[in-house]
């Protein structure tokens, strides 16, 4: 048996595996499996746990990683060392592989991989240098990686194109699975699976959080509220929307009032190329569109203005998950309730505090099975009566883009008065360009 607990053997190993992606057609892990038990069978040992760090990074330090990195502490209790499918699978940095490496040696624990005869002894001269190679060579296949991904993501934004992790609210769109990306759309939940589909229409779900907000005039809709109210229904965090569009699980995430903010204020929603948090600029100073809008202008200096930081008067908005947080009181002293145990209970504790001491019985009550009594309340009390919504209307835009126009004016202006275009061909260009803005502006005016 390869599989079995710690028995004191001296063979005992934790078998290390690792992937920076893992899907459910990834064939990876069970060949991984395969090499450690491989490994650990040449040298008469066995598993006694796995370290699996499915998602992370080569150039993550061994100690750092979430399931290997306890381990490696000493967290997890005995074990005679570590046996992986290759060097890189322990780190793919050569600092790290050695400290790793000879951390083992210092201890006296084993170090075994797939395709090496034996534990490696990096007290030899010829282990210690093949060891060295080969985490040499993992180290140098990831620099490679990451430098051509920094070119790709340059010329990509030279041609205009996204590339990297999209923003929430849009997916990428490939014609056939294998194909690559053909261009950027409004997610509107198409690759969620099918029980989930209608709830998780990102782009509406954000458009939706923006009215609400907006169109909120008593200070009771916030960042923070939103957040609990997504969460009390069950809509996926945005890491877990990304999560489950790639074929992954949920790790059921809350959503957080400052993500919202950055998502809500991020000019990405007006469907500009973005690079380090600003748009992308043509040649002529204006930001390039590469996707669809979630909303315009107009909106987005709005919720910028809405959103800001201001000093608060009165009450804090209401910004718990469950229905009733901060505004159950006691039906015998008027506390306010409080949140506690598991299941969660709603408890007075005005007796405990000294507030009302004369409060018997302090009641208790589930939090399910009031928010049941109390939505049931409502419903029949309400439930008939007519609905009035206030709507924010964001205008037409026309006057944020003459904005826009005139910072792009005001940019040029400024970079002639700073000497740059008094070169004969390039005052020629300076001209058309700002006749053309100027122009622009002047088309725009009558529409305001």
């Amino acid at each position: 048996m390869l599989e079995r607990p710690y028995d004191g053997c001296g063979l005992c190993f934790v078998g290390v595996r690792r992937l920076s992606r893992k899907t459910d057609a990834t064939w990876s892990p069970e060949r991984q499996r395969e090499n450690v038990l491989s490994a650990v069978k040449s040298v008469g040992g066995h598993v006694i746990a796995w370290a699996d760090d499915w998602e992370v990074s080569g150039a993550t330090n061994p100690f750092d990683r979430p399931k290997l990195g306890p381990w490696l502490q000493g967290k997890r209790g005995p074990y005679s060392g570590i046996a992986g499918a290759a060097v890189d699978r322990i780190g793919r940095s050569l600092v790290d592989c050695l400290n790793t490496g000879y951390r083992m040696r210092d201890e006296g624990k084993l170090l075994v991989t797939y395709g090496h005869d034996g534990p490696w002894d990096l007290d030899d001269p010829v282990d210690e240098n093949r060891f060295t190679m080969e985490a040499w060579g993992a180290q140098m296949e990831l620099r490679a990686t990451q430098s051509r991904n920094r070119d790709e993501t340059v010329k990509a934004r030279t041609q205009g194109r996204k590339r990297g992790k999209h923003a929430y609210g849009y997916r990428y769109v490939r014609l056939h699975p294998r194909a690559g990306i053909d261009h950027v759309a409004l997610d509107r939940g198409e690759d969620m699976p099918p029980d989930v589909r209608d709830r998780e229409n990102a782009c509406e779900i954000l458009r939706e959080i923006q009215r609400r907000i907006l169109a909120d005039q008593t200070g009771e809709v916030t960042q923070h509220t939103e957040a609990a109210r997504l969460t009390r229904a069950g809509v996926y965090s945005p890491a877990d929307h990304e999560r489950v569009m790639s074929g992954r699980e949920a790790r059921g995430g809350p959503w957080d009032g400052e993500s919202i903010v950055r998502m809500l204020t991020s000019e990405a929603a007006l469907g500009y190329l973005m690079h380090k948090g600003r748009p992308v600029v043509d040649d002529e100073g204006m930001p390039i569109c590469a996707v669809p809008p979630l909303w315009n202008r107009a909106t987005h200096e709005a919720l910028k203005k809405k959103l800001a930081p201001k000093n608060p008067r009165g009450p804090w908005a209401q910004s718990g998950v469950h229905l009733l947080s901060s505004i159950a009181v006691c039906g015998v002293c008027g506390t306010r309730l409080y949140r506690t145990g598991d299941p969660v209970a709603m408890t007075c504790k005005g007796r405990s505090k000294g507030i009302a001491p004369d409060c018997q019985p302090s009641p208790t009550i589930q939090v399910s099975i009031l928010e049941e009594a109390v939505t049931g309340w409502f419903l029949e009390t309400y439930g008939d009566h007519a609905y009035m919504e206030t709507v924010y209307d964001p205008g037409n835009g026309v006057e944020e883009e003459i904005a826009e126009v005139s910072t792009a004016r005001n940019r040029l202006r400024d970079d002639r008065d700073a000497g740059l275009y008094d070169d004969e061909e390039d005052a020629e260009w300076y001209r058309k360009r700002y006749s053309h803005l100027t122009a622009e502006i002047s088309g725009l005016r009558p529409c305001l």
